[in-house]
């Protein structure tokens, strides 16, 4: 099995310990981005349009001669069409309800009843986890962890142990390509470490405040917060606690 060195949160070493059987998975990354699209999906909304929409206008134009509104004899094609004038028996008519007339309904709308779900297997889904955990860098610090209640502790801790440098890289943003900048998303930025303790405690509020640092909980962790949008080696900072606590429950297995 690995060994691990336990990091004090005021800075340097004090013992080596196991790491759990989980992190000796093999690193599958195909199955991780499965993992995470599939959990990116189950978070999509249903969308569609109305079934109606575009169809409430026009009626059938009959080719019968002498018939009331009748396009015998005009040339012109037999879709559907609304009128907008009448001068005794002579029409204007404009397309209506057909795709390709001003106003007419959508080809191919969206359907709120498509499904939008990817389903996967719980077996596939805990075996990408513990790829993602194999595939992490892992830094142990001692149960003072859990402890910190401010952030300017917990920021103290990552520079003592010369972990400052991920927040810096986390602060870098640059402006995405395409048509997404002008949609609520212009930057991109880079996420943080990974904060994992083995029960709610007071650095969960105390972290949030840095920049791409997130918190959970270890019974908590799925594989895209292992691995954010299917790419692996996230650093992930460990209590003592938290490894003991995924090791004696067999987490994931």
């Amino acid at each position: 099995m690995k060994k691990v060195q336990i990091l004090r949160v005021s800075g340097g070493k004090s013992t080596e310990m196991n790491l759990p059987v989980q992190f000796s998975e093999p690193i599958r990354e195909d199955l991780i981005r499965r993992a995470v699209s599939a959990l990116r999906m189950s978070r999509r909304q249903p969308y569609g349009a109305d079934p109606l929409a575009g169809k409430r206008q026009g009626y059938h134009t009959p080719k019968r001669r002498k018939k009331f509104k009748t396009t015998y004899g005009k040339g012109i094609s037999r879709i559907r069409r609304k009128h907008l004038w009448a001068r005794g028996s002579q029409f204007y008519w404009i397309g209506a309800f057909v795709a390709n007339a001003t106003s007419g309904r959508k080809a191919f709308a969206p359907k709120s009843s498509k499904v939008l779900e990817e389903k996967i297997n719980r077996k596939e889904r805990r075996k990408a986890i513990r790829s993602a955990l194999a595939a992490s860098n892992v830094v142990v610090m001692d149960d003072n962890l859990e402890s910190l209640n401010k952030t300017s502790e917990v920021l103290k801790a990552f520079k003592s142990n010369k972990l400052d440098s991920e927040l810096d890289r986390s602060k870098e943003r640059k402006i995405r390509a395409g048509v997404g900048t002008r949609r609520g998303r212009k930057y991109k930025t880079k996420v943080g470490p990974l904060i994992i303790v083995s029960k709610a405690c007071p650095t969960m509020l105390a972290a949030e405040n840095l920049h791409g640092v997130e918190v959970s909980v270890v019974n908590n962790l799925n594989a895209e917060l292992l691995a954010p949008g299917g790419d692996t080696g996230r650093t992930t900072v460990w209590s003592k606690s938290a490894l003991e606590k995924l090791s004696k429950e067999n987490l994931f297995i």
